[in-house]
């Protein structure tokens, strides 16, 4: 996702997208220990920068 289509939503639905996404980073390494699933390991790259770009948000609008 964007960084501009994530300014544009409010804090209440940034910080449920962060809860989404630590669930769904969770079941993969739940997955990945369980040895299920083919992983394939650019996906928990890609969970864990969009948690780390949420929270930069968060942070800028607490601030503004």
């Amino acid at each position: 996702m964007k960084v501009n289509d994530l300014k544009e939503k409010t804090s209440i639905e940034l910080n449920q997208m962060v809860l989404a996404s630590m669930r769904e980073l969770f079941d993969l390494r739940m997955q990945k220990g369980m040895s299920e699933v083919q992983m394939k390991s650019h996906h928990f790259k890609r969970i864990r920068r969009l948690i780390a770009r949420i929270k930069t948000i968060l942070t800028q609008k607490a601030k503004a």
